[in-house]
């Protein structure tokens, strides 16, 4: 009797979905471990570079709304295509009644990203409503110490991801193809003699506002044979003022492309700008434009790695194959 009750049931097992039987599963997210008992089928996202990591990852149907973004922030046009139809909840952050009214099941978001530390809509504000977070890896400076951000935590989100909405498989691929692209820069760029000093400048006109060692466009320049000229500011992305850009003397200037300025208005920005004009990426108008997918955790990142790498060493290295 106890056998034909263990072989019915292992029998049962072995039918159900490979979905089903890959549950519960328990992720990490910041400092929290959280569990989930199906995959979620009602996500809201907040912010187009997290949105793009769904889309990557095949999961557009379950995505019932989106926050943090219009479509004049950012330029990518197919991510505007993919969401054709999806509401968008709120320019900015949600609140808990928007998530609510959404029926939603997890938000996908992070600190700075959507949610704020003693803001109304954090994991805890939100967990005795029955909806769960995930926390943007790279995020999780706000929460927690962090040594500085890193590839890994783009890798890191697409495994949980994967393993939360059950498609380990399309992530396992996605994540496979960004360590081969970027695999592929940091064997050419590793031969490089000189890794030029690299300011990002996001916006901003009294003060610039740009990324510490705690935000990703530092992994971004790292892996491109490059150095943050920020590198030293224990922050994620943050301000800073214009005599501090002139201490470092970047060689190059990335240009983040998103908002009501276009790249060429920013880039003209900083040519107009008194104090910069002794510094050697002004003087030889060294920039590189990257998308705010580019260098926010995402996907994008390796396509990122590639312009920056580039730019940064236009000239074929020596040994290097032809």
């Amino acid at each position: 009797m106890t056998f034909r009750y263990l072989f019915g049931l292992l029998w049962l097992l072995f039918l159900l979905p490979a979905a089903a039987r890959d549950f519960p599963v328990s992720v990490h997210s910041c400092e929290r471990s959280v569990t989930f008992t199906q995959a979620p089928q009602r996500v809201v996202v907040h912010d187009v570079n997290m949105t793009a990591m769904l889309l990557h990852l095949g999961l557009r149907e379950r995505i019932v709304g989106y926050t943090g973004f219009t479509r004049s922030k950012h330029r990518e046009q197919w991510i505007d295509q993919a969401l054709e139809g999806v509401p968008q909840l709120a320019s900015r952050s949600a609140s808990i009644e928007t998530l609510l009214a959404a029926d939603t099941e997890l938000f996908f978001a992070g600190w700075n990203y959507g949610m704020h530390v003693g803001g109304p809509l954090t994991p805890a504000t939100l967990a005795p409503f029955g909806v769960a977070v995930y926390e943007l890896s790279e995020s999780c400076s706000w929460v927690m110490p962090q040594q500085r951000a890193s590839l890994d935590d783009v890798y890191r989100d697409l495994e949980n991801l994967g393993s939360i909405f059950a498609v380990q498989g399309q992530a396992r691929a996605l994540i496979a193809q960004m360590r081969s692209r970027i695999a592929q820069v940091q064997q050419r760029v590793g031969q490089a003699l000189h890794s030029p000093k690299v300011f990002l400048y996001d916006s901003g006109e009294d003060r610039p506002t740009t990324s510490g060692r705690l935000g990703m466009p530092q992994a971004l320049i790292d892996a491109a044979g490059g150095v943050n000229a920020m590198g030293d500011v224990a922050a994620s992305w943050t301000e800073v003022n214009w005599e501090s850009v002139v201490e470092r003397d970047p060689e190059v200037i990335v240009i983040v492309d998103y908002g009501p300025l276009t790249w060429q208005q920013k880039r003209d920005l900083l040519l107009r700008q008194p104090a910069l004009k002794g510094v050697r990426a002004i003087r030889e108008q060294r920039f590189v434009v990257l998308s705010y997918v580019e260098v926010t955790p995402s996907v994008e990142n390796a396509q990122a790695i590639e312009k920056l790498a580039d730019a940064l060493h236009p000239q074929p290295l020596e040994g290097a194959q032809p």
